[in-house]
């Protein structure tokens, strides 16, 4: 049976990449690994990765190539850079894009590819964190040609429990930009109910359980609102600066497209000046000390 599966190549394993990729290696697909930090891809080996030097590498051992990398910037660097996918890349092989980028860069990188390998480009954004990945109840959505979307479908599958085509390429971008829009002003909203709470003597660790099930219920309440109330800050599940990036992709996308994002934009900057007192690689539980009195852990 694994003949007729195809072998997957995959670059980025940080929070993310490492579960997705145990996820296929148990599902039993053929999997090449590679990643700017070598040895973040031990563990993978030891469960029957091949690991190779370079990303243009991944070419030669792989039908598919994947990708979960930080930004729009090392994403073009990772593809297009020395030793990158499209030095290796060739007609008929397929790129499956699982970073969350700027959607007129994806756009751009997909046509460049193309030209210069044949290669067909599909963005695959996610939601559902290291939870999700972990878990393999992923949502995925999808920009590029239906039919490639088809050729992967059974392994997106494999990492979600939801694969939603959007639209052409760009499209799923555009979709997460919109995810991300939702979360994060939800996850500043929920810090400021929090810190609310405790400063009229409610008890907000009992926040999330009452309002379980009604128009305010939602898995970033559900999440971040026990963490926010008991400061429980780690595990960083994931990063402030991710949020922060993702969102300044969506206020520069919709400047781009000429529509308002008034309360998205106001959240970027509470964001930015979150990271900028120290909290860029913290957990965004930590968003609820914008709202505290300093020395104040709730």
């Amino acid at each position: 049976m694994m003949s007729t599966l195809p072998s997957l190549g995959f670059a980025g394993i940080g929070l993310m990449g490492l579960p997705m990729c145990r996820r296929l290696l148990a599902a039993g697909y053929p999997l090449t690994v590679w990643n700017r930090n070598p040895a973040k891809c031990a563990p993978l080996v030891e469960a029957g990765a091949r690991q190779v030097a370079t990303a243009a590498e991944l070419c030669q051992h792989a039908d598919v190539l994947m990708l979960c990398l930080a930004d729009t910037a090392v994403v073009r660097e990772v593809v297009f850079g020395p030793g990158g996918v499209a030095e290796g890349g060739k007609s008929g092989q397929l790129l499956v894009d699982f970073s969350s980028l700027e959607p007129t860069a994806t756009r751009e990188m997909a046509a460049q590819l193309v030209s210069q390998t044949g290669m067909s480009w599909l963005d695959a954004p996610v939601s559902g964190g290291v939870v999700g990945a972990e878990a393999g109840s992923l949502a995925i959505m999808v920009g590029g040609e239906a039919a490639d979307l088809e050729r992967v479908r059974p392994v997106l599958l494999s990492l979600g429990q939801r694969v939603t085509h959007m639209g052409a390429v760009g499209a799923g971008q555009v979709t997460k930009a919109c995810n991300q829009m939702i979360v994060a002003c939800n996850a500043l909203v929920i810090a400021e109910v929090v810190a609310l709470a405790e400063r009229s003597g409610v008890q907000a660790s009992l926040i999330a359980e009452a309002l379980a099930g009604g128009f305010a219920d939602s898995k970033p309440l559900q999440i971040l609102a026990p963490q926010m109330a008991d400061s429980r800050f780690e595990p960083v599940k994931w990063h402030v600066r991710t949020l922060l990036k993702d969102l300044d992709t969506a206020v520069k996308f919709s400047r781009e497209q000429g529509s308002a994002t008034p309360i998205s934009g106001l959240a970027a900057q509470l964001m930015r000046l979150h990271g900028s007192q120290g909290f860029l690689e913290k957990d965004p539980s930590t968003l609820v000390k914008l709202y505290r009195e300093p020395g104040s852990e709730g």
